[in-house]
This record gives structure tokens, sequence and C-alpha cells, in this order.
């Protein structure tokens, strides 16, 4: 089959450093083209893959200081993706409700995968409008504020089996991984620390938008000797963080459409303590892969009492069993075949056979 990937060029496919939507891009294409499909990926110029890149700038944007307006490339990503189309048997886009202009201009058919939150308005507006787009959520909590549209399939992130080793024993600390913003709540993960007395090591990168929050609510928390700010880390250096953890902390008060970075921590065998928000009891199965709290008290408790009686090989068995990439990628081909056209397929199939 031939299959368009397109990324959100904020990040490089993969991310040197923080992202969770173009590592996500990065897995799947690997794996497609690994299947023996022919994948082309639009994608920044700093992206690494094995499928054809089509670059649509230079570098990341996120990581290029002379950036001022993103949507600009990502509607110029959308003009060169329509000047490809005819190559394609179908396009799949990463690139939120931009997507849907798309597909509607499209001979061929556009899918889309939702990566982010769906709970604003705007969110309802963009997928009232273009009804008719086929769009796949990475959870069913992510479908809830929009429950009535176009929905095709839930498909769970994975990752490459070998991506991340096992780590027997973990350690004496805490982790969080994320982004330091409101919704993530570091300033949860820095209290639930204090009140087990365990260290917390926390790798976040500060964007933007909220310096101001890190300055004002954040970074005077990170004086405590419990805690040590790592700054954002490569996969390597985050494959150490989350495996010699005793625990991983997500404490996040937001609606969390997936959470990639607590399927990295199971990966490892750490276990996960989530509060209970969208996707966590989803991903995270309550007394086998972490915990599921409500308030700091019930994560400290948890901590405390009941973390030991977790099996860290249990938690990278049950990674193995529902988050590899490689189910991943099953589903989105069963979900390609069922949209491209009858014909199309007859033709790639006489193509074949000539």
């Amino acid at each position: 089959m031939r299959i368009a990937q397109i990324s959100p060029l904020h990040e490089s496919v993969p991310p040197r450093l923080y992202g969770g939507t173009e590592r996500v891009v990065s897995y799947l294409t690997e794996e497609l083209v690994r299947a023996g499909h022919e994948v082309t990926l639009f994608a920044s110029g700093d992206s690494r893959t094995s499928a054809r890149l089509v670059p649509l700038c230079e570098s990341a944007l996120r990581l290029n200081p002379s950036m001022r307006d993103p949507a600009a490339h990502h509607f110029l990503l959308m003009e060169k993706v329509l000047k490809y189309e005819d190559e394609f048997d179908i396009i799949h886009s990463h690139i939120d409700y931009i997507g849907f202009v798309l597909g509607r201009r499209s001979k061929v058919p556009v899918v889309s995968t939702m990566h982010g939150r769906l709970d604003y308005p705007e969110h309802g507006m963009m997928l009232e409008e273009y009804c008719e787009q086929p769009i796949i959520s990475i959870s069913n909590a992510q479908r809830r504020p929009v429950p009535n549209r176009n929905w095709l399939a839930t498909v769970y992130h994975g990752l490459p089996g070998d991506l991340y080793s096992f780590n027997a024993n973990g350690g004496g600390y805490l982790a969080f991984v994320g982004r330091i913003s409101p919704e993530k709540k570091v300033d949860t993960a820095i209290e639930i620390a204090m009140k087990t007395g365990m260290p917390l090591k926390i790798a976040a990168k500060v964007d933007k938008a909220d310096a101001d929050y890190f300055e004002a609510v954040i970074k005077h928390k990170l004086d405590h000797p419990l805690v040590e700010f790592l700054g954002e880390l490569g996969d390597r250096d985050k494959e150490a963080l989350a495996g010699g953890a005793a625990a991983f902390l997500h404490p996040v008060d937001w609606p969390e459409p997936f959470g990639l970075s607590m399927i990295e921590a199971m990966a490892c065998g750490t276990p996960v303590i989530a509060r209970r928000r969208g996707s966590i009891p989803e991903v995270v199965d309550h007394g086998i892969t972490g915990y599921i709290f409500e308030r700091v008290d019930e994560a400290v408790s948890f901590i405390k009492e009941k973390l030991p009686a977790l099996s860290r090989k249990r938690c990278r068995e049950w990674f193995e069993k529902r988050f590899l990439a490689r189910r991943m990628t099953r589903e989105y081909l069963s979900i390609y075949e069922s949209i491209v056209p009858a014909h199309g397929k007859e033709e790639k199939c006489l193509r074949l056979a000539g």
C-alpha cells in the first residue's frame, strides 16, 4: 500500500527531546516500512526515517529561534501533500483539525488521528463543520466531549519492543516526565514526593506559553532538597530515569488523551501512579501496572503501602501485551484497508502482479 504520513512540524520525527505525536508518527512509519509498504513521510527536514522523507522546513519549528508563525508552515504542508496526492492510496494526517481542510480537497482518502484534547468549544465547531471527515481517537475517553462524530476506531499508542529495556530493580526515587504547565501538575508530583519522603527527579520542558507559570508557581519549589530538575531529556537519558525509578508519577488534571510517557515507564518495568483523568483508566491497569488515585493522600498511601506488591516484571509483560508498536500498526492498517476504495486496491494488485 502507498501511504502518506503527515506529521506536525513542531518537532522532528522522531523528536530530539520532548514530543509525543511526532514520536508516535515515527514508530508507525518505521513499522509500516518494515512491513513492506511504500511510505512517504511529510515532516521537518531534520527528521530521520527509513521512509521517503518530504521535508517541509529545514528543522523542527519549536527549536528554531526565528520561528514566528507555525500555522503558515502547516498550511503550506497541506499544499505540498496535495501536489503528491496521486502517488498515494491513503493519506494519514496527524496535524489535528488542520488536516480536515486537506481531507475535503483531496481525491485520495484522508484519515486523521486526533492526538490532543477535544473539550474546547473550538474543537466542537471544527468537528461539526467537517463532520464527514473520518477520524481516529487515541483513547475512548478522548471522544467524550464530541461523541457523535465520524469516529472509525480507537487506536492506543504503541512503542517498539526494543526501545526501552526492562529494569528489574528500579530505585529509591520517583520520576516525572512531561511538560511544566498547569494541567500537568508537576506541583502535585512535588507534593506527593514531600509527603512520601522520597526524592523526585523531574524531566520536563518549559514552553514559552508556560514560562510565566513556571517562574511564578514552580521554580521556587525546585529548591527543595528532595527535588531534582533535569530539564528535557532524550530517549536514552529518559530510559535511565524511568527505569531507575520506584514509580512514575502522572498526576495530571486535564482530560488526558493518552499519556505516552506512562507506557514508556511500563516498558522499563516501572509502575505508574496516575490521577483518574481522561484516558488514565484505559492505560493504567489498577493493581497491575500501577495505581489510579483521585486525592494526593491516596497517591501517598499507594506509594507507601502498596507499591512493593506490584511486580515490575508484570508491568513489562503487560506493556508487551497491550502497547507494542506492531499492534498499533496492525490496527491502523486494518483501518486503511477498510477505507481505501475497492478499485484502488484492485489497481494496486494489478501493478504488483505485473
